[in-house]
C-alpha cells in the first residue's frame, strides 16, 4: 500500500485536507499550531474509472479498490530538528512514510494565522527543507564518524559509501535534499535504508483560493514553483483548496458534479494528488476479476508477472505456472472474460513478463 505523509508549517491546511481525504473529522482542524499531536492516519480509495467499467461489465459480488495511506504529521516549525515545537518526535513519523507530500500556502486569509507572519510560500518551502535537512546532517556525520575509519582501513565497500555520504553533505549544507545525491539506483537504495527525510520522493500540494482552482494559481505558485526549481527539485506541485474540497466532501451524486464544473476543475484535489503520488513512484494498476470480486492491484511499474503474483498471495507466486493475460480495452471490447477467451484476446505469459497498466491477469498455479 503507498504511504503518503503529509507535512508542512501550523496552519497551511494539512488536516483540513486530511479530513477532507478521507471523509471525516479525524484530524484536529483548529486555528492554532500544534492542533495535530499524533499523526492522523486515514486510507483511502485510489480512483479509478476503469475498475467501475469492470465492475459494470462483471456485476461480482464486490469490488475492491486500491487504496492509498495517508498520514497527517503535526506542524514542524523553524528549530525542529533542534527540538523546538514538537520537534524530533514527528520527524520520526516522516520516516515511515514512503513519499512526503509538502504542503504549502498560497492563500491569504486574515482569519486564519500565519505561524511565522505574513503568507510566503518561498520561505515556508525553505524552512522545512532545511529543518529535514537539518535533521538528516546529524544522521549523516554520525555515520561518517564510523564509515572513515572503515574506509581509511582499506574496506572497498566503505570507500565506495563515503563517497556518497561526502556527497549528501555537501547537498544537505547547501540546504538541499540527500536525493540530489542520488546519481546511482544503489546510492538512491543506501541512501533510503539510512532512513533520510530528504531522500524521500516528495512533491507539493499548493493550496489556494477557490478562485485560483480554475486560474491555474497566481503569483505565489509562481513564486513556489522558482523555488521548487532553484533547489533542483523535478517535483510536481498539485494545485488545490483545503477549503474546497471540504465543502465538495460534503456533496455526492450530480451536486458533487455541478459543484467541480462551478470552480472550473474536472476533478478533485484528492484525485489528482493520489494520481501524482502514483507517478512519482513509478506505480501502476493491474486487475483481477471473477464472480465473486473485482479487484486493483498496485504494482511498481516494469514489475515481472512473478511479482505481480506475489501481490496478491506468496502461494501464487511460489506455485506460478502461467499469468492468463488480456488488457483493460481488449476485456471491455469483448464485454466479458469468456467472450474475450474466445475471441483470442486472452494470452498466456510467463513469469518474466512484464505487466502493462491496466492488464486483467488470472495465475494459474500449483503448490
Amino acid at each position: 500500500m503507498l504511504r503518503l505523509g503529509i507535512v508542512g508549517l501550523p496552519n497551511v491546511g494539512k488536516s483540513t485536507l486530511f479530513n477532507a481525504m478521507t471523509s471525516s473529522k479525524a484530524a484536529a482542524a483548529e486555528n492554532y499550531p500544534f492542533c495535530t499531536v499524533e499523526p492522523n492516519v486515514g486510507v483511502v480509495e485510489v480512483p479509478d474509472p476503469r475498475l467501475e467499467r469492470l465492475n459494470q461489465l462483471v456485476k461480482p459480488k464486490k469490488k475492491v479498490p486500491a487504496v492509498v495511506e495517508f498520514v497527517d504529521i503535526a506542524g514542524l516549525v523553524k528549530g525542529a530538528s533542534q527540538g523546538e515545537g514538537l520537534g524530533n518526535q514527528f520527524l520520526s513519523h516522516i520516516r515511515e512514510v514512503d513519499a512526503v507530500v509538502h504542503v504549502i500556502r498560497c492563500f491569504d486569509d486574515p482569519d486564519v494565522v500565519h505561524v511565522m507572519g505574513p503568507v510566503d510560500p518561498v520561505r515556508d518551502h525553505d524552512v522545512i527543507t532545511s529543518e529535514l535537512a537539518l535533521a538528516d546532517l546529524a544522521v549523516v556525520e554520525r555515520r561518517l564518524e564510523k564509515t572513515r575509519k572503515t574506509a581509511r582501513a582499506g574496506d572497498k565497500d566503505a570507500q565506495a559509501e563515503l563517497v556518497v555520504l561526502e556527497r549528501v553533505v555537501a547537498e544537505l549544507d547547501a540546504g538541499r535534499g540527500a536525493r540530489e545525491a542520488g546519481e546511482s539506483e544503489d546510492a538512491v537504495k543506501f541512501l533510503r535504508q539510512l532512513g533520510l527525510l530528504t531522500a524521500k520522493p516528495i512533491l507539493y500540494a499548493a493550496n489556494v483560493n477557490e478562485d485560483d482552482l480554475a486560474a491555474g494559481g497566481g503569483q505565489w505558485l509562481d513564486e513556489l514553483r522558482a523555488a521548487v526549481q532553484a533547489h533542483h527539485e523535478e517535483a510536481e506541485i498539485v494545485l488545490f483548496s483545503a477549503k474546497f474540497e471540504a465543502e465538495l466532501g460534503e456533496l455526492s451524486g450530480n451536486e458533487r458534479a455541478e459543484y467541480l464544473a462551478s470552480a472550473g476543475v474536472s476533478e478533485p484535489g484528492l484525485d489528482r494528488l493520489i494520481h501524482a503520488g502514483y507517478r512519482l513512484l513509478g506505480l501502476e494498476t493491474f486487475f483481477t476479476v471473477g464472480e465473486n470480486e473485482v479487484r486493483a492491484w498496485t504494482m511498481h511499474r516494469g514489475d515481472t508477472a512473478f511479482a505481480a503474483a506475489g501481490e496478491i498471495h506468496s502461494d501464487f507466486q511460489r506455485g506460478f505456472i502461467r499469468a492468463e493475460t488480456v488488457s483493460f480495452e481488449d476485456f471491455v471490447r469483448a464485454g466479458s472474460y469468456k467472450a474475450a477467451r474466445e475471441e483470442g484476446l486472452v494470452r498466456s505469459e510467463g513469469r518474466d513478463y512484464v505487466v502493462q497498466d491496466g492488464d486483467i491477469l488470472l495465475f494459474r498455479f500449483n503448490v
